[in-house]
């Protein structure tokens, strides 16, 4: 079993590594998960359970936070619940997230590179200039979240649930929206460079600077275009045409043939 070294900088749990860079965090917060640490004799047992996915690389600066994170990693059977927390510049990147409760959680500028975020609650989060890259997105809930500057190139959003977020100038080349539903979704100035869709709601605002090269597949619309200081809202053939004149590969399809929410 293996013993926390160089406690300034990480702990590890039974040969995992699950917190990194803990300088960087608020001092209460070292020292609040610190405590819980050598509770179990300066390791957390996780009786046996090998590859959990329950990975801090880095621990946010709120304290309330670090200590919400602490006590997740302690406790092997439970679920994230860090709703309405700062986790800003926490760093989860390859953490098992799958069904959290992050309703209204801020994630600002956090790493969530590869992270399984499977059916995760993220309604009302905060997760501008995130790095969601590479994340598992399938079915969650981010109604109402902010991804302004987000990266979330290559990730897999299938089947989720995107209503009224603000996504402009967030990268998602690459991404898969297969069954998604974007619904009154900002995407001004994003990029869907490569991004997949198969019967995907893309009820979404787009303009000159929204990047479509490369995207392909199958969606229902209407979308709204705000172009040369005016908004309007085309579906149909001619919203086929305007994606596809700058470098897509789409089909709109007839809302009857598909139940649009």
């Amino acid at each position: 079993m293996d013993q926390i070294r160089k406690p300034e900088d990480q702990i590890v749990v039974k040969g995992r590594i699950v917190m990194l860079d803990m300088h960087n965090a608020n001092p209460a917060a070292i020292d609040d998960v610190r405590s819980i640490v050598k509770q179990h004799g300066g390791v957390i047992d996780l009786s046996g359970i090998h590859n959990v996915g329950r990975i801090v690389r880095m621990m946010p600066p709120d304290a309330e936070a670090a200590v919400a994170l602490g006590e997740w990693l302690e406790r092997a059977d439970s679920l994230l619940d860090a709703s309405a927390l700062d986790l800003s510049q926490a760093d989860l990147s390859g953490a098992d997230l799958a069904m959290a409760l992050l309703t209204q959680t801020v994630l600002r500028n956090a790493k969530l590179v590869g992270t399984d975020l499977y059916r995760a609650h993220l309604q009302g989060a905060v997760l501008d200039e995130a790095d969601l890259s590479a994340a598992s997105l399938v079915k969650v809930e981010l109604d109402e979240a902010s991804l302004r500057g987000a990266t979330v190139n290559a990730a897999d959003l299938g089947g989720a649930s995107l209503w009224a977020v603000d996504a402009r100038a967030a990268s998602f080349r690459a991404t898969h929206l297969d069954g998604a539903s974007l619904i009154d979704v900002r995407l001004e100035g994003a990029d869907l460079t490569n991004a997949s869709v198969r019967e995907t709601s893309l009820r979404a605002t787009l303009d000159e600077h929204t990047v479509v090269r490369g995207l392909s597949g199958t969606l229902f619309g209407p979308a709204v275009i705000d172009q040369a200081g005016g908004r309007r809202e085309i579906n149909g053939p001619e919203l086929e045409q305007w994606l596809n004149s700058r470098g897509a590969s789409v089909r709109v399809l007839d809302p009857r043939l598909g139940n649009i929410t």
